[in-house]
């Protein structure tokens, strides 16, 4: 059984830096293409995709240059690092992940993705 945790949401003032962890436990990590989404309050039935890595780095035009997603094969952990935060950032960040690559696959359709997680809560403060 696959599983997903992230961990690291806060409450972070605009301009501030979060880093995010999602650490993947039940398969072989280095196997999956991995991706970070978010819900933003009031919108519940609207999952925003924001960054994927498999081989290469994917962003949303949204979090370019203000975000990165390495991924730590050794320790089963993608992460989100989020610099130069926005009150627009606020969110419930979720992980996911995906068996195999994204070459024919659009990294930003949720509906590719095989395992998420339970998401994180972060709040950015004006």
């Amino acid at each position: 059984q696959v599983e997903l945790l992230e961990s690291g949401g806060g409450l972070v003032q605009t301009g501030g830096s979060l880093r995010l962890s999602c650490t993947v436990s039940g398969g072989v990590f280095r196997r999956y293409s991995l991706a970070w989404f978010r819900q933003a309050p009031g919108k519940e039935r609207e999952r925003e995709y924001v960054a994927a890595i498999s081989v290469s780095q994917f962003y949303s035009d949204s979090v370019k240059g203000r975000f990165t997603i390495p991924r730590d094969n050794e320790r089963d952990t993608v992460y989100l690092q989020m610099n130069s935060l926005r009150p627009e950032d606020t969110a419930v960040y979720y992980c996911a992940a995906k068996e195999g690559g994204l070459r024919y696959s659009v990294p930003s359709s949720d509906n590719i993705y095989d395992y998420w997680g339970q998401g994180t809560q972060v709040i950015v403060s004006s």
